[in-house]
């Protein structure tokens, strides 16, 4: 069985895996990408899986490990393989000023379309993603609330481990959260919507 942590870019995917990984579960990382001003504790990524359209069979290397896949590319996994998935779900605001955050401390060009229009396209994406993953025989999806697991993160812990079905140390699972990291947010309402308009989640 291979975990996936996904979810959009600046959802909470690094978070997850440092989660998953202070609890005992081995991560696949590369260190190809380190730390920096936006994750200053790294974002625990494994550069092969931004080729899976073109090299899948390497996903065999996660097998009975977590690794990070962002939600645009989930349909690339192959599906003669199991999976769970762990899909963070976080206010689009804040996804949107945090990856604003990001560009502008990068000094890149970000999206050409108004913040409005971006919105209505993630929420589309997202939406998509989230139909997609229920019709897959060979995924199983948890989906994680960013505002919860920082309110309640022995909670979730224990959720994560029981979803998960492994022998997880809940305690250690909370130990990376640093509130000094929580940028870019919202009033805690804003968190809560119907998983339908695939803005968070539940379960």
């Amino acid at each position: 069985m291979i975990t996936v942590v996904s979810g959009l870019p600046r959802s909470g995917t690094s978070l997850m895996m440092q989660i998953l990984s202070a609890g005992g579960l081995p991560v696949l990382t590369d260190g190809a990408r380190g730390p920096d001003g936006d994750n200053p504790r790294g974002y625990h990524e494994w550069e092969p899986v931004k080729r899976l359209r073109a090299a899948p069979e390497r996903i065999v290397e996660a097998e009975g490990k977590a690794v990070k896949v962002i939600s645009s590319l989930l349909a690339a996994l192959p599906a003669d393989r199991c999976y769970r998935v762990l899909f963070m779900q976080r206010p689009l605001e804040e996804v949107q000023e945090s990856q604003a955050a990001m560009i502008l401390r990068l000094g890149t060009a970000g999206p050409s379309m108004r913040k409005v229009e971006l919105a209505a396209a993630l929420r589309a994406h997202l939406a998509q993603v989230s139909g997609w993953l229920e019709r897959q025989a060979h995924m199983e999806v948890a989906w994680v609330d960013y505002h919860a697991l920082l309110a309640r993160p022995l909670e979730e812990a224990a959720r994560i481990r029981g979803f998960l079905g492994l022998p997880l140390d809940e305690a250690r699972m909370a130990e990376p959260f640093d509130p000094s990291l929580y940028r870019q947010q919202q009033a805690p309402g804003a968190s809560v919507a119907q998983r339908s308009a695939a803005v968070v989640g539940g379960g």
